[in-house]
């Protein structure tokens, strides 16, 4: 379960802690290297009865999946190219754009000897919000952080949630 920060006085679910030294480095790095390489589209798709959203990069690879057989149907797997992820208590996402939003929750699990983290919930609506009306999405794991391009992520979400409702894909 992502756990919501309570709203500040601000359009934003919370503001993120402001990075520090190697952060902001690591940060800065991430997003130049995402807007710096060739990105394949966002995709919605379906397997049988699982929804899938998808989006690579040179760097990663994100997937945000719905599968109505589970008790938790919706979850997201982001995956690491090159080094793994590096555990940490908290895992965070931020999206960056009109409206900002960062969500962040402690029940991630790593997984393929930390190449791919997995957090599983009964909705994930700040998720998609943050996927369709934001311009980049930072996956955060302590000093750690994992960039992917949000432009024309936005109908393939709709495809996605018409999917998640037995309405399409």
């Amino acid at each position: 379960m992502f756990l919501i920060p309570k709203a500040t006085t601000s359009t934003s679910i919370s503001t993120p802690p402001k990075p520090e030294g190697l952060s902001v480095l690591i940060l800065r790095l991430s997003c130049l290297a995402c807007l710096a390489s060739p990105a394949a589209a966002w995709e919605a798709s379906r397997s049988g009865p699982v929804c899938l959203l998808s989006h690579g990069t040179e760097t990663g690879q994100v997937v945000v999946s719905h599968d109505p057989r589970k008790p938790l149907p919706y979850a997201i797997q982001i995956r690491r190219l090159g080094d793994p992820w590096i555990d940490s208590d908290i895992f965070a996402m931020r999206f960056d754009g009109p409206n900002n939003l960062t969500i962040s929750t402690d029940r991630h699990q790593l997984t393929d000897n930390n190449a791919e983290l997995t957090v599983t919930d009964s909705g994930f609506d700040n998720v998609l919000r943050g996927i369709e009306a934001s311009q980049i999405a930072l996956a955060i794991l302590g000093e750690q952080a994992l960039a992917f391009p949000l432009d024309s992520a936005a109908p393939q979400v709709a495809k996605f949630r018409a999917c998640a409702t037995g309405a399409g894909v």
